[in-house]
């Protein structure tokens, strides 16, 4: 599924939690969002390809290929790719340090925006306390919210039947409970203290699927949330500024655009 419009031009791009390999990867959606978008620097902020999920339950279509080919395409055609791996590609922190070509593996990594703001950016599971201390409960949890992203399959499934756009139930749920409002506070102030004693301006991270801009004690603290969840992502423009895009709207719209266009020629 290829956008034939003319690609926004940025100059970076973030993305994370993508978890290909994982029935609840919206590849789809990913793959309209690469090519709509050309960029000086793509980030990808960890659990890019989800090893804990392919290790439980193999699972590898042909649009995850193409996503892994997308990338590596704006690679070879001149977009520099940092890769900070999180926990679910762990496997690849191994790698830290290696350049292949105009792709980097880092733990972190500090970008200095156009305007000059310098951002420490890393997948953020080094603050998960479950995930560092306790790999099993976080497999446990992990299984229960695939129970969750697949009732959200479903629901979108008649969501759209019934001519409603796409909607979060597992983001809902996220900010309807208590202890995961109040995690995810945890998450942002650790997060916006380490970058305070790094010395940088803000922090990008991933991990908890929780799309973010916002400053905490001078601290600009973005989140470019998941591509499981809410197909989201952090662009920096031509001028520095930030912008936290939701993309599934324009997917949706672009589908059903596609779908017109294809009715009228089987007419």
């Amino acid at each position: 599924m290829v956008n034939k419009t003319a690609p926004m031009k940025v100059r970076s791009v973030w993305i994370s939690d993508i978890h290909l390999g994982f029935r609840g990867c919206q590849a789809q959606a990913l793959l309209h969002f690469l090519h709509s978008v050309e960029t000086e620097y793509l980030f990808l902020v960890g659990d890019i390809v989800d090893f804990w999920g392919i290790k439980k339950n193999p699972y590898w279509p042909q649009e995850h290929t193409n996503v892994i080919r997308s990338i590596l395409g704006k690679a070879k055609h001149g977009t520099k790719v940092i890769y900070i791996p999180g926990n679910h590609d762990e496997a690849l922190r191994d790698c830290a340090g290696h350049v292949f070509g105009n792709l980097e593996i880092h733990l972190d990594y500090v970008h200095t925006t156009f305007d000059g703001k310098k951002l420490l950016i890393m997948h953020g599971d080094e603050f998960d306390v479950i995930v560092k201390h306790s790999r099993w409960i976080a497999m446990l949890g992990n299984a229960a919210y695939d129970t969750l992203l697949w009732l959200n399959r479903h629901l979108n499934g008649l969501r759209k039947i019934f001519g409603y756009s796409y909607w979060s139930l597992a983001a809902y749920l996220k900010l309807k409970v208590k202890n995961a409002v109040s995690y995810i506070s945890s998450f942002e102030d650790a997060l916006a203290r380490l970058a305070k004693e790094r010395g940088v301006d803000g922090v990008v991270c991933g991990h908890i699927h929780h799309a973010e801009i916002k400053e905490i004690n001078t601290i600009l603290y973005c989140n470019d949330g998941d591509w499981v969840e809410s197909c989201t992502t952090l662009l920096e423009h031509p001028d520095g500024s930030l912008e936290l895009v939701y993309w599934a709207e324009k997917f949706e719209q672009f589908k059903n655009i596609e779908g017109m266009i294809t009715a009228k020629k089987a007419a």
